[in-house]
């Protein structure tokens, strides 16, 4: 099993993808969850990588989205615009957002 970090930066998503906004207005740091799921999407882009993922919750499927760190950030780890694929499965542990919706700040993830 190949662990990775995959988001450690304060910062969130705000209203517009492209926009940053306060870590604390977005996501809940006070909780913590972990999701699996099989990756539909990822987006190796500014300024947060984004992993689009199919998870099965409660005998449906839920899109869920996992916001990581900026791509110049994830580069120095490593990662490329292919370190994961669609089909993928991959675990991401992180903090959910405030509103409640299938949308998460990433702190690992497992591949």
């Amino acid at each position: 099993m190949k662990v990775v970090p995959i988001a450690v930066m304060a910062l969130a998503l705000g209203v517009a993808p492209e926009a940053h906004h306060s870590f604390a207005v977005f996501f809940d740091e006070a909780k913590n969850i972990t999701v699996t799921g099989t990756v539909t999407e990822f987006r190796f882009t500014n300024p947060h990588a984004l992993i689009t993922m199919a998870v099965k919750q409660d005998g449906r499927e839920e899109t869920w989205k996992g916001e990581t760190n900026a791509q110049t950030l994830l580069r120095r780890r490593g990662w490329t615009s292919t370190s994961l694929k669609a089909g993928d499965v991959v675990t991401i542990d992180g903090w959910p957002s405030r509103d409640r919706k299938p949308y998460m700040r990433g702190r690992l993830g497992t591949l």
